[in-house]
């Protein structure tokens, strides 16, 4: 039924449009998630959320502990309609909850932060598996429970005065390198499958035509009728 919804719903745009949905799809990921934690700026929020979309990251998970995420879309650009947002904000402290189910998923929790174990995104082993990376405050960085529970560490080696980048710069140099040395490794399977394109496809297609539930309500009650669903 997807398919068919997808086929109705794609002659209300053009077919360049649609297209350009279709090269997107083939280019995004969710071997790579992106975890921030009580960013509070929103032109930093922003600039991680445009970035994450340009280079194929689809899924972004936001914990809210202390400050709620908020966006400017002078920056976004609308660039946060096309991601899946995750935000966890239901407890006190959402971090350990929001680790915890993504190891569970398969993620391995990897820390942006100076460390003495830390490497270079340029370097780090993507073939072991699926990644995390947690990106901290602007000002304090990750909380203590998000660095004791991050299985490896990753960070942008420095050579000037200045010890860090902001959070911004960081996500970008860090999404930058790692999803363009992903897409060179045909081995890993980091593309989304077939049900995933569709899925988001749709979801594309709702957000991108004017009254798109109502149009798309009327086709399905035509083929309820037709005995087709």
């Amino acid at each position: 039924m997807i398919s068919q919804r997808i086929e109705y719903l794609s002659q209300f745009l053009s077919k360049r449009r649609v297209q350009l949905f279709d090269t997107v799809l083939n280019f995004r990921t969710r071997y790579i998630t992106v975890v921030l934690e009580d960013i509070y700026q929103p032109h930093n929020a922003s600039a991680v959320l445009r970035s994450c979309e340009g280079f194929g990251i689809q899924d972004i998970h936001i914990i809210e502990n202390q400050h709620e995420y908020r966006l400017s879309p002078d920056i976004t650009l609308g660039s946060d309609k096309w991601l899946t947002l995750h935000r966890h904000n239901l407890h006190e402290d959402n971090t350990a909850d929001t680790i915890n189910q993504l190891k569970k998923d398969g993620y391995r929790i990897v820390a942006t932060s100076p460390h003495k174990k830390d490497c270079p995104p340029d370097q780090f082993d993507l073939q072991k598996g699926k990644i995390a990376l947690l990106f901290g405050s602007e000002l304090n960085g990750l909380s203590q429970p998000a660095l004791e529970m991050a299985d490896e560490f990753m960070t942008i080696p420095m050579v000037g005065f200045t010890e860090s980048f902001n959070i911004s710069v960081t996500a970008a140099l860090c999404i930058h390198f790692l999803t363009n040395r992903l897409r060179q490794m045909p081995d890993i399977l980091w593309q989304l499958t077939d049900t995933e394109k569709q899925e988001l496809k749709l979801e594309w297609l709702r957000k991108s035509i004017r009254d798109a539930s109502l149009i798309e309500k009327a086709f399905i009650d035509r083929q309820h009728l037709k005995g087709k669903v």
